[in-house]
């Protein structure tokens, strides 16, 4: 059993297309970047004019109550949501910046010598989900799963260090943050430290598993044939992001139109990924997302990416379990997950569904369970 997130990786290869182009040059979309037209079909919540169609912005420092009320709403609602003043210093969200610019900057040539290996997370590369589409994405990516040493050497050879600590200063800031979110989440859930024994004896989550994921989304000279990063769910428990000042994060709400995530300065995002709606029994959904470029503007965007210890059975929490709603998800670990992931993609969740619990069936549309007889 894997004890690391980038041995599951390595149990768990996909295939992916590695053809790279150097996208500061580029002055047209190729055919094989060349998506179906991009329509503008989302919510005039893209321009903050509608407030009950945006996606919730919650202030840590209000009242714990408070603060579980409007988390709980969100993730039943949304499966999405912004948080502010979360504790994570500015000038290390800026520091991250700049890092994740200057690599980027960086010749395409030099980039590729830290290039992640075909069955491997850590280093520079296309996206992981590209492996499930025709068409290649406008973005580059770059993984830190461990230390960034190996891969930060290649890149700068003398001057690698200030990379390393910076970004191993910030996932040290987006563990903690995630384990307070975890306990937010599951304390709006009605869950205590008793009921989940992977957590610790002191509910910290010391062994959970943690990645970072840079993503560049160059300006694009036609973005409306061109895509960032397509749609899919995440493979975690929840996903910390922070997306600066450039929009281009977009999600669904009940698989309607796609909204905007607008940018907050300061702010991060947090988003619901699909082992927190196994353990929460599908109260918490995972949310579809993508990320859409722009034709004058270069984004950059830097997720955490945060599950469970490997080895951790994750199935539906048994305090929000009962005859009258039935577990939906078979115990999975996130090892086996990701597995199924890279097989099934965005149909993994509804793989590791249980289809007729006790004496009932799952609706899948809505989770809803139906009687017979």
């Amino acid at each position: 059993m894997p004890a690391r997130l980038s041995e599951a990786f390595i149990n768990h290869p996909v295939h992916l297309n590695q053809n790279h182009i150097d996208f500061n040059s580029a002055k047209e979309v190729p055919d094989s970047y060349t998506w179906p037209p991009i329509h503008d079909d989302s919510s005039p919540a893209d321009y903050g004019y509608d407030v009950e169609s945006s996606v919730p912005v919650i202030d840590l420092s209000d009242p714990i109550s408070s603060v579980k009320g409007q988390i709980s709403h969100a993730c039943e609602s949304w499966g999405v949501f912004q948080i502010t003043n979360h504790g994570v210093p500015m000038d290390l969200l800026e520091k991250v910046q700049t890092e994740g610019k200057r690599l980027f900057s960086l010749p395409l040539q030099q980039k590729l010598k830290a290039a992640r290996s075909p069955d491997g997370i850590s280093g520079y590369g296309v996206a992981r989900i590209s492996s499930f589409f025709p068409k290649l994405m406008w973005s580059e990516g770059f993984t830190i799963a461990g230390s960034a040493v190996d891969h930060a050497r290649k890149l700068w050879p003398q001057d690698y260090i200030n990379f390393c600590e910076v970004m191993e200063e910030y996932e040290k800031e987006m563990k903690l943050l995630a384990g307070r979110l975890m306990w937010l989440m599951l304390g709006s859930l009605g869950i205590n430290k008793e009921d989940l024994q992977w957590a610790g004896p002191e509910g910290k989550f010391k062994d959970s598993c943690g990645a970072l994921q840079l993503n560049s989304y160059p300006a694009c000279p036609d973005p409306d044939r061109a895509m960032g990063l397509a749609a899919h769910t995440d493979s975690t428990l929840l996903t910390v992001l922070y997306q600066n000042s450039t929009s281009g994060l977009q999600v669904t709400r009940d698989g309607g139109k796609w909204i905007t995530v607008p940018p907050i300065r300061g702010a991060l995002v947090v988003n619901i990924g699909d082992l927190l709606h196994i353990l929460s029994n599908g109260r918490y959904p995972s949310v579809l997302h993508r990320a859409v470029v722009n034709r004058k503007c270069h984004r950059l965007s830097v997720a955490y990416l945060y599950g469970p210890p490997m080895h951790v059975q994750i199935s539906p929490l048994s305090k929000l379990v009962n005859l009258n709603n039935p577990p939906l998800y078979r115990s999975v670990t996130w090892s086996e997950y990701l597995g199924t992931k890279a097989k099934h993609f965005n149909k993994a969740l509804s793989s590791v569904r249980l289809c007729a619990p006790l004496n009932g069936i799952i609706d899948v549309k809505d989770h809803n369970r139906v009687k017979v007889g």
